[in-house]
């Protein structure tokens, strides 16, 4: 290489050499100078390291909220799962309680046309055998057709009861009291304004001269007598029904809700069956007062007249079975015979009581209008 291009050269590794040095002798300075900045550049990267611990537990945290968010979804998919069952469930249960209340529906409906139709047959049998009704009353509360009986050796009178109102039918006592000294079953129709009435249960007289009833006695749903059980119990329940049968317990009367009732002997047909008549009870004639229902509901009220030759000479409860079954009666019972035989119709004594009048007696059924 020439010396004219090492001059150059030389010249400036010189200038760098020398500012090198300057720079070296004055950095204590600059260090001074600068080192305020230096300090505060060193806090801020502990407060930048705080910073990022800071940014790491939030970042934790919103971990931990990612997670629970994640799990609240999952929940909240898992109820609406739920509620979506719950819901198909409820429209299932109400499409089926529809078809439920179009099937009762349909069953009363079916009941009622039933019993329209049975009404029918019932009434063209009692037209058939007994004629046209003699006599006919629609009230508020009941209805009531009346036939004459003149069927070959007696005479008497049939009542067919449609009930209105299930307290349509009440056990009157004489002069409402227990212990009486006995009603005529005119005076008690009159007095209680009832359309129909006849003689009830059988009765004694007590030592003070007074008349008592037999066996068990409701009246309005009250026991008022209760003496001897073994004999039938003939009673009409809150629905109107007519019930009965042996009694042996107050608590029996009250699980068959028992509104009204008074006791005879014996019972003659039940569910449509004939019921053994007791030995000293058989093939007897006799004056009759006896109560049922017939196929439908209805109840059935009846007295035969006896003891009157020429006229009706009574029927044996044999005979009695025999025709009520004849005229669709299921249940039926024996009330109070004898010379205690009475039929009011209209406030009117329709039959021949055999003692050539009425006889007082110590409980009624009476139909109100």
């Amino acid at each position: 290489m020439s010396t004219k291009a090492l001059l150059p050269l030389g010249l400036i590794v010189t200038v760098i050499l020398g500012f090198l040095a300057g720079f070296h002798y004055r950095s204590p300075e600059l260090r001074a100078e600068y080192a305020p900045t230096i300090l505060s550049f060193k806090q801020s990267e502990g407060l930048l390291a705080d910073m990022r611990e800071q940014i790491t537990n939030v970042s934790g945290i919103y971990t931990q909220i990612g997670e629970t968010a994640t799990t609240s979804v999952d929940q909240l998919s898992s109820l609406n799962t739920v509620l979506t069952t719950v819901s198909e469930t409820a429209e299932h249960e109400r499409a089926f309680n529809a078809e439920q209340h179009e099937a009762v529906d349909e069953l009363v409906n079916m009941s009622k046309q039933h019993n329209e139709e049975t009404e029918d047959v019932l009434a063209a049998v009692l037209s058939n055998i007994l004629g046209k009704p003699i006599g006919q009353s629609f009230g508020k509360r009941s209805n009531v057709k009346v036939f004459s009986l003149k069927e070959a050796g007696y005479r008497g009178y049939l009542a067919k009861v449609k009930l209105n109102d299930p307290n349509a039918v009440k056990l009157v006592l004489s002069h409402d009291k227990i212990g009486d000294k006995g009603e005529t079953t005119s005076s008690a129709a009159k007095r209680t304004d009832a359309v129909l009435a006849i003689n009830a249960g059988g009765f004694s007289k007590g030592k003070n001269g007074l008349l008592y009833p037999m066996g068990v006695t409701v009246v309005d749903g009250e026991i008022v007598a209760f003496y001897q059980t073994g004999l039938s119990f003939i009673g009409i329940n809150e629905n109107g029904n007519l019930v009965g049968g042996e009694i042996s317990s107050r608590k029996k009367i009250e699980e068959l809700d028992v509104q009204h009732g008074a006791t005879f002997v014996p019972t003659l047909l039940k569910d449509g069956k004939k019921l053994k008549i007791p030995a000293n009870w058989k093939n007897k004639k006799e004056p009759r007062t006896m109560i049922g229902h017939f196929s439908n509901g209805d109840l059935l009220f009846i007295v035969i007249d006896g003891r009157q030759k020429g006229y009706s000479s009574g029927v044996t409860l044999e005979e009695a079975q025999t025709k009520l079954l004849e005229w669709n009666v299921r249940d039926a019972y024996n009330l109070d015979g004898g010379g205690s035989s009475t039929f009011v119709y209209n406030e009117k004594l329709l039959n021949s009581p055999s003692d050539g009048r009425e006889r007082k007696v110590v409980s009624n059924f009476v139909v109100l209008p």
